[in-house]
């Protein structure tokens, strides 16, 4: 994988986020993912690469941008899959709230797990709790160990999960360990992430949330060093069907960061939309815009956080080439 594609990958997410961000509170989420879809697309047709959606808007009859098979790129250059979320948090972007990011993954070919749509029980941890956690064992098990790899006590540990009903035997599992809790509306890429980085305040994501958003966070955390952990919760005989035609027979089965992104070589890049924890979100100051990016690989092990000032008169569509 060339190492110039770090760089050029940001501006793939620039292009989305710019896009989706002039939808900030206004209520219209299909029109902020439109518009970070289409602006993704294009500026992904500039970039050299072979590049195949392995993780992207649904299938070719569902999204007309995309969409899993498609390729990307100009056609010259390695061949990678892709994983694309060009607007992680269409309802964050809708309401004008925190942690909307236009985000990507890449990795060598056949290396990304092609994750079906369906929801997956996720633990994701930063670097000091690799190999310490495991997905199966109780809530207090896992708090504790954290909280000895980081070297504070339980009561301490910050746990950050999707403000959701079915979470609410697990919000108390952690209440009862004197954890603290912080919910999320949605985005659970962005929390994964965040784990990665002590400046975020977060030390563990539980929960479940979307397959595919698991395979590109796993690729963030693994450039950071960390660890995600997934299994597949099929809720009906179509998704355990989609299961099998992935040649998963086991649906307890655990994926790990091997499972999830295989290989030494994996690219990450996400740019913020409204402002998180980790990333600011997109500015308009007259003629100009500001964004704020991360791009990460795994094999260096470079993480880059990425300032940029586009002059929006000789870019209006957003299209950076």
């Amino acid at each position: 994988m060339e190492r110039s594609l770090s760089m050029e990958l940001v501006r793939v997410t620039e292009a989305a986020a710019l896009s989706s961000a002039r939808w900030m509170g206004r209520g219209k989420k299909e029109e902020a993912d439109e518009a970070a879809t289409s602006a993704m697309r294009d500026v992904f047709d500039t970039i050299p690469m072979k590049g195949t959606v392995v993780i992207g808007e649904g299938e070719m009859d569902e999204a007309p941008m995309l969409y899993i098979g498609e390729k990307l790129g100009t056609g010259f250059g390695p061949r990678v899959d892709v994983a694309v979320d060009p607007l992680e948090g269409t309802n964050i972007v809708a309401s004008g709230v925190w942690n909307a990011i236009a985000v990507l993954a890449i990795a060598d070919h056949e290396k990304l797990l092609h994750a079906p749509d369906m929801y997956m029980e996720k633990l994701a941890v930063g670097p000091e709790s690799v190999g310490m956690v495991d997905i199966k064992a109780p809530v207090i098990d896992n708090l504790k160990a954290v909280a000895k790899a980081k070297g504070k006590d339980v009561e301490d540990v910050v746990v950050t999960m999707l403000d959701r009903d079915r979470h609410s035997r697990l919000i108390q599992e952690v209440r009862d360990t004197g954890a603290r809790i912080k919910l999320i509306p949605d985005g659970d890429v962005a929390a994964a992430i965040n784990t990665a980085f002590d400046e975020t305040g977060v030390d563990i994501l539980l929960g479940s949330g979307g397959a595919p958003e698991g395979v590109i966070a796993a690729v963030g955390l693994k450039c950071l060093g960390g660890e995600h952990q997934g299994i597949l919760l099929p809720q009906d005989n179509t998704e355990l069907e989609r299961c099998r035609k992935m040649g998963i027979e086991d649906v307890n089965k655990v994926f790990y960061m091997n499972d999830l992104v295989a290989g030494d070589d994996a690219i990450f890049a996400a740019t913020g939309v409204t402002d998180g924890e980790l990333l600011k979100g997109v500015r308009y100051t007259g003629q100009k815009a500001t964004t704020q990016s991360l791009v990460m690989r795994a094999k260096s092990g470079t993480v880059r956080f990425v300032d940029g000032s586009h002059n929006v008169k000789k870019k209006p569509d957003f299209v950076f080439r």
